[in-house]
């Protein structure tokens, strides 16, 4: 059963700032959510039947407000600011047991920008903090490879290396990174309005410090304007690269002198407009062509998907158009490995296998957050987790209805138990994560920026 609405009135000691918290507990979708001032609080209280009071100080030293004490202990609470923005996590699981409703992480968000927004500018790399075990590094190394992760809430890509020292997580700042794909010597990367071609130039690898470190560089080589299409995944078909313009329901390519160029849209879809009917974002190549896309919905109208993102998801075959597998909760990140689908169900926090003949999946392993970015390395699945803190649009998915607190990083499964074997986890500013891309033999690349000198002083000639 749901938790019945109850309404909050926030009151706050005079010079104490109200909106974090007001927009914190707005997150949740049992409340409302009023501010008011000293003067009123026994008269509302009788007006309000059921209201519960808030009273924010600045610290433990200031003393509530007289007209408190003449309300019922169970009508009201108190939070200190300096507690709150220490600890938000606690205090809101205490606020939240007081009001009678269930904590979840979306809570956070408010309070923890007005933390980072203390945070001094020298210390600022602490919000990129992660936590790894040492499987996670063994097998990066044991492979000889590296792993790319895009997180386009904090418009960073990473690199996670094998270190001397354990793992190194290389970061680069691109405009919401989203969808990686990975050919010899290339790598593609989709962002908000562009997509970054860079090539590894082993030339300008050699001349970094410290010398013979690095065994691949990265340079940007082309970017191509696609404007706002919501890009999402991209992959190499036939040596192409494809990407999914998910405003536009649709698979592309590129050219010289267009935005993209449309290849194939589902039958679905009546016309090719920027309306994101049916959230289009995964892609999975077999032999060398597109073979399998996800959709949150076979829905044709804007933002169609929406109503029905629960359990509306869909796997479709790109070749004959057909929904392949229905009833999906927000499926993402379909790959074609051994001879089998592999994709994730990330409403439900599931790596699945694909059963295209029953038209159904069987779920390899449950993980604790929301399952989006999928990689393989050897025998292990490389899944991305995200925590989904944004509720409007993911509060009724049966994962944050099972688990309030989510993860977020890289967890790995051996795909032949489904055991989880090692993580990298993120631990701060890190919340959401979009694409993986195993970088097959290269163990500790460089990922240089457009402004990097490395990239002005490197030159490829013919």
């Amino acid at each position: 059963m749901p938790d019945a609405r109850v309404t909050v009135f926030i009151v706050a000691a005079p010079g104490t700032e109200t909106g974090p918290l007001a927009d914190s507990l707005s997150a949740s979708p049992n409340l409302t959510v009023a501010t008011v001032g000293s003067g009123s609080l026994t008269s509302l209280a009788d007006s309000v039947p059921g209201g519960r009071f808030v009273f924010l100080a600045g610290n433990e030293h200031v003393p509530p407000l007289d007209e408190l004490h003449r309300l019922g202990p169970e009508q009201w609470c108190r939070v200190d600011r300096d507690r709150l923005i220490a600890d938000p996590r606690s205090e809101l699981q205490r606020v939240s047991g007081f009001l009678g409703i269930a904590y979840d992480q979306a809570l956070l968000s408010p309070i923890e920008a007005v933390r980072r927004a203390m945070v001094d500018p020298a210390e600022e790399s602490s919000l990129f903090a992660s936590a790894s075990t040492t499987t996670f590094g063994s097998a990066l190394r044991q492979a000889g490879s590296s792993l790319l992760i895009s997180t386009y809430q904090t418009h960073r890509l990473v690199c996670a290396r094998a270190a001397a020292d354990g793992l190194n997580t290389h970061l680069r700042t691109y405009e919401k990174p989203m969808g990686i794909a990975v050919a010899p010597g290339r790598i593609a990367l989709g962002t908000n309005t562009e997509v970054w071609d860079l090539r590894d130039m082993p030339e300008a690898a050699a001349k970094l410090e410290p010398a013979g470190s690095h065994d691949a560089c990265y340079l940007p080589r082309n970017r191509h304007v696609t404007g706002d299409i919501a890009v999402h995944e991209l992959a190499f078909a036939g040596g192409e690269l494809w990407l999914v313009a998910t405003a536009f329901s649709c698979l592309a390519t590129l050219d010289g002198a267009h935005s993209f160029v449309p290849r194939w849209t589902p039958p679905f879809i009546s016309s090719l407009a920027a309306e994101d009917r049916c959230h289009l974002n995964g892609l999975a190549v077999r032999d060398g062509r597109p073979a399998y896309v996800t959709a949150l919905g076979s829905t044709d109208t804007p933002g169609g998907w929406r109503g029905a993102k629960a359990r509306g998801g869909v796997l479709i075959d790109v070749a004959s158009g057909e929904v392949a597998i229905g009833g999906l909760s927000m499926p993402h990140s379909p790959r074609w490995r051994g001879g089998r689908l592999w994709l994730l169900e990330s409403g439900t926090g599931s790596l699945c296998q694909a059963d295209l003949d029953a038209g159904s999946v069987e779920v390899v392993a449950e993980l604790p957050g929301f399952t989006r970015g999928l990689a393989f390395l050897d025998g292990i699945a490389m899944v991305g987790l995200s925590q989904i803190r944004e509720s409007a649009t993911f509060g009724d998915l049966p994962l944050t209805r099972t688990l309030q607190e989510r993860q977020c990083g890289v967890w790995m499964v051996d795909l032949r138990s489904g055991d989880v074997v090692g993580f990298l986890r993120f631990d701060d500013l890190v919340q959401e994560i979009f694409d993986l891309a195993v970088l097959p033999g290269v163990r500790f690349p460089e990922i240089a920026e457009a402004s990097d000198l490395t990239t002005a002083r490197s030159f490829a000639l013919p």
